[in-house]
C-alpha cells in the first residue's frame, strides 16, 4: 500500500459545453460544490489535496489548498498531472490520485480504493471494458517513477493520456460499484443529476 498519497483536484477545464464552472455545481446529497465535496472527502481519506489548474473560478472556495498551476501551460491535463508529480516528489509524497472537479459521485470508498489498492505499476486507472481508453483522471500514479518519463513525452510533444499509457506499465483498478458511479461525470447540463 502507498504512504500517504496527494489528492491532486484538477480544475483547469474550461466548462463550455456546462456554461459554468463544474466544480461549482453541488454535489448530491453534500450540500456543498463537487469541489468543496472532493476536498472534504480527501481529507477524510487523509490525503494531502492540491488544486491543479486555472482555479480562478474557484476563488472563494478551498482557501487553504494549494494551487498548483499547468506546466507547462497550454500542455492540457499532462500538464497538470506533471505539476502534481513534481509537488509530490518535493514534498515527499507517494503518489498522485487524480480527480476531476466534474465527478460528483466519487466517494470515501472509492478514494480508500485508489490510495490503498495494493500495486507497484507506475499507473493504476480503471477502464470501463477491456478494449475501452484508460480513465486517466481517477487514477493513481507513481510519482517518482512518472516524473521523468512524462517530461520526455511532453518535450516530444505528447498531450495524450492514451499515449502516455501506451508506454507505461498500466494496471488495470478494478471495477468496484464506488468506481464504476465515480465515473460518471458532469459535462453538459442534461447530465446533472444523472
Amino acid at each position: 500500500m502507498p504512504a500517504r498519497p496527494l489528492l491532486a483536484v484538477f480544475v483547469g477545464g474550461k466548462s463550455r459545453r456546462m456554461g459554468t464552472p463544474k466544480g461549482l455545481l453541488e454535489a448530491p446529497e453534500s450540500g456543498s460544490s463537487i469541489l468543496e465535496h472532493l476536498v472534504s472527502l480527501g481529507r477524510e481519506v487523509g490525503l494531502d489535496v492540491v488544486l491543479v489548474g486555472d482555479a480562478t473560478p474557484y476563488e472563494g472556495l478551498a482557501k487553504d489548498v494549494a494551487r498548483l498551476a499547468d506546466d507547462p501551460e497550454g500542455a492540457g491535463p499532462l500538464g497538470g498531472l506533471r505539476a502534481s508529480l513534481r509537488y509530490a516528489v518535493q514534498e515527499h509524497l507517494s503518489h498522485v490520485v487524480a480527480v476531476a472537479c466534474d465527478m460528483p459521485f466519487v466517494s470515501v470508498e472509492t478514494l480508500s480504493e485508489l490510495a490503498e489498492h495494493p500495486s507497484d505499476s507506475v499507473v493504476l486507472a480503471p477502464r470501463r471494458a477491456t478494449a475501452a481508453p484508460w480513465e486517466p483522471m481517477l487514477a493513481r500514479y507513481d510519482a517518482s517513477a512518472l516524473v521523468d518519463v512524462l517530461d520526455a513525452a511532453l518535450a516530444r510533444g505528447h498531450r495524450s493520456f492514451q499515449k502516455l499509457f501506451a508506454s507505461l506499465e498500466v494496471e488495470p483498478l478494478p471495477l468496484s460499484p464506488a468506481i464504476e458511479r465515480a465515473l460518471r461525470d458532469w459535462d453538459t447540463p442534461e447530465d446533472v443529476g444523472t
